[in-house]
Formats: structure tokens, C-alpha cells, sequence
């Protein structure tokens, strides 16, 4: 079975896409069978993966039942994925038959026996795109910029997380607070280190002890359709979203692989 992660913060700009992108990256590299899935109608992770989003089948189709999951597969330098483009953006509209919390779970269920990993990069909003991650999930990872919006954010999830342990998905972890574009020289940076902190324990979680620092390898590497590990590996983000990667294996124990 694969272990499912969602990447989900509902405030934009916190790097979500580059995380989905390093984990995939890393895991890969570490001889993982990974699939990425972007749930997001802005098709960033496919699209800082190389991929042409405004001339493929999406994972927009296969939810809607009108293309097989396998059909849509698309191969990355990073491993398979399920792109997005603007089309998904009609979902809360269009899906709104019973059972639309379980439309991307169903979709996967085919799929969980190939890969080891599943990276699902959400869209910044609390909605049935983001429901649909936390059902299928086994955890979320929680990225943030060191700043207090960013911590408002992190605080409204809560009560989402909540909702879909209750109804949907009991086992549902959270995994860590990440915090992205960290600079521990800064003073307002130690104090949202502070408070996200606080945060993480009225979630039952941590903040992970992998910080990742700001570089500009990590605005390039898009642009050349890579992750940053692939595109700077010796790059300190690289460095720390290796570290990253460290701690989520341990987190899933023996069964991780």
C-alpha cells in the first residue's frame, strides 16, 4: 500500500509546490516508486515539473469519471503525476453529488499497490479539493512561511482536520509544521518559530525539526522544470529538505520505505 502525504496550507505562497516537488524528488532518489498528484486548479506542480498542463488530461478528468486514472499518468524526471490546470477550478460546483469527499480516494485506489509514495500538492483554500486530500491521506504536512498571516493560516485548519477525522478518515496525522523560507538570524523568524510551535501541540503534531532556508536555487529550478534537489543539490534548501525527507520516513516507521 502507499503511503499517501498531503502538502496543505490554505494561504498561498508558503511553498507547498516546492515541497510536493522536493519530496518527490528525494523520495525518488532514495529508490522510491512515487506519484505526484496536483489538486491544485493552478497546475504549479506540473508545471515547475516541465510539463505542458494546457494540453494534457488532468486529474480533473479522472475525478470526473471521464478518463482513467492510467490514462492521465504523465512521466517527470521527478516521477509519475497526475497534473491540473484551470479546469479544476469549476470542482466545488461540479462536484456536488453525494459521495464527492471520496472522488480522488477512488480514483487512486487502482494505483495503491504501485507506488511507495503519493505527494498530493493542494490548492490554497479549505474546500472539496483540500477535503478530498485529507480523505485519502495517511498525512499532511503543514508548510509555512515565518510570518504571522502565514500562522493564521495554519490555525484555521484545525477544524477542517477535525471534520474529516470524525466522518471521513480516522487515521489522519499530521505530520509537522514545516517552516519555508527560514532565517534563524531574524528575530521575527524565531517568534513565529515560537507560536508555530504552539500551534503544532493544539494539533497534536511538531514543528519539524528540518527548516528550509531561502536560496535562490528555489525560484530558478522551476523555470528549468526541476526540483530543487535536482536542479542544486548542494544548495542549502536541498540540504535541508534532505533532512525533510529523513524525518518523514522515520515518522512511518518500519513500513516506510
Amino acid at each position: 500500500m502507499s503511503t499517501v502525504i498531503a502538502i496543505t496550507n490554505q494561504k498561498g505562497g508558503v511553498g507547498k509546490t516546492t515541497t510536493s516537488c522536493a519530496l518527490l524528488a528525494g523520495l525518488r532518489q532514495l529508490g522510491n516508486r512515487v506519484l505526484g498528484v496536483d489538486l491544485d486548479p493552478q497546475g504549479s506542480l506540473g508545471f515547475c515539473l516541465g510539463l505542458d498542463i494546457d494540453n494534457c488530461a488532468t486529474v480533473y478528468d479522472v475525478m470526473k469519471g471521464t478518463r482513467s486514472v492510467r490514462d492521465v499518468l504523465v512521466e517527470s524526471e521527478c516521477g509519475d503525476i497526475l497534473p491540473s490546470n484551470i479546469l479544476l477550478s469549476g470542482a466545488e460546483l461540479e462536484f456536488n453529488r453525494p459521495g464527492r469527499e471520496f472522488l480522488l480516494k477512488n480514483s487512486l485506489q487502482e494505483l495503491q499497490d504501485e507506488y511507495d509514495y503519493i505527494i498530493v500538492d493542494t490548492p490554497p483554500a479549505l474546500n472539496v479539493l483540500t477535503v478530498n486530500a485529507y480523505v485519502v491521506a495517511d498525512g499532511l504536512i503543514i508548510p509555512m512561511a515565518p510570518e504571522i498571516l502565514s500562522l493564521l493560516g495554519v490555525a484555521q485548519i484545525r477544524e477542517t482536520i477535525d471534520t474529516v477525522r470524525r466522518c471521513y478518515n480516522s487515521r489522519l496525522k499530521v505530520l509537522g509544521i514545516l517552516l519555508n523560507k527560514y532565517n534563524r538570524r531574524f528575530t521575527l523568524n524565531r517568534e513565529v518559530l515560537d507560536m508555530a510551535e504552539q500551534i503544532a501541540a493544539q494539533l497534536d503534531t511538531k514543528v519539524f525539526e528540518a527548516k528550509i532556508r531561502s536560496s535562490v536555487s528555489v525560484a530558478e529550478a522551476p523555470a528549468h522544470g526541476e526540483s530543487v534537489l535536482t536542479y542544486a543539490p548542494s544548495s542549502k534548501p536541498a540540504e535541508d529538505f534532505q533532512l525533510l525527507i529523513s524525518e518523514i520516513i522515520r515518522a512511518f516507521g518500519p513500513s516506510a520505505r
